[in-house]
């Protein structure tokens, strides 16, 4: 579903990728986990087009998208959900999901769209009417996925979606994602808690410093000793 070949970007000549390749399959969920600051964000930043391409290449469901707009990439069906949310605060969460079905095919089926999300985010319902901004975190980042999920996408890119959040809504948020790519979705998530990420992925990349330095299997990098000791203190 997505191929990444030696991709370079950043920010103007600052340089945070360096040559990174990797690729995730159709209908599965592949994650990409590293610490803060190893360029998780700079890559889906890049992926949706809101970062150029210095060098190499992006492909998306057979095309190539390198230097596509961001918006052509969402209609293609690649949907970021960026990392801190960033729901519309003044806007009640009815709005905010008005403003994800943003494709010309999302519009027109809009309100079937909207009611599979509140059957799916049950507390979105309860505070369809209420303004964004006066959710907890936890409710903003269920709305934020919604948003993402108005759009129809055929991958969805989940930047942190755990961070900040209470271990309770970090359960909710990660056993959704396996009922996600059941209906058939292409998840790329990135992450800082890595043996839950490695537990719900088929394939893995750890990212350091822009570049992949493991990759594989996610239950093989699970195990793997430098992985065990660098990300989950064991």
């Amino acid at each position: 579903m997505l191929e990444v070949e030696d991709l370079q970007a950043g920010y103007g000549a600052v340089r945070i990728l360096h040559g990174l390749s990797l690729s995730a399959a159709k209908g599965e969920p592949c994650a990409l986990v590293g610490a803060n600051g190893a360029g998780k964000t700079t890559l889906m930043r890049t992926l949706c087009g809101l970062l150029p391409v210095a060098s190499g290449r992006i492909r998306f469901a057979g095309e190539d998208i390198t230097h596509w707009p961001s918006h052509r990439r969402v209609e293609a069906g690649l949907v970021l959900v960026p990392e801190g949310r960033l729901v519309f605060a003044d806007l009640s969460v009815d709005d905010n999901l008005r403003l994800g079905a943003i494709t010309p095919h999302a519009r027109t089926r809009y309100r079937d769209r909207r009611d599979q999300m509140f059957a799916l985010f049950p507390r979105l319902l309860e505070r369809r009417r209420q303004a964004a901004g006066t959710l907890s975190g936890g409710e903003q980042q269920l709305l934020a996925m919604a948003r993402g999920l108005m759009a129809h996408p055929r991958m969805l890119l989940l930047d942190e979606p755990t961070l900040g959040l209470a271990p309770v809504m970090c359960r909710q948020i990660f056993e959704l994602i396996p009922k996600l790519v059941a209906d058939g979705l292409s998840v790329l998530l990135a992450e800082q808690d890595v043996k839950a990420s490695l537990s719900l992925a088929t394939q893995a990349y750890v990212l350091e410093n822009g570049r992949i330095a493991l990759s594989g299997a996610a239950e093989t990098l699970r195990g793997d000793e430098r992985v065990r000791h660098a990300y989950m203190g064991m």
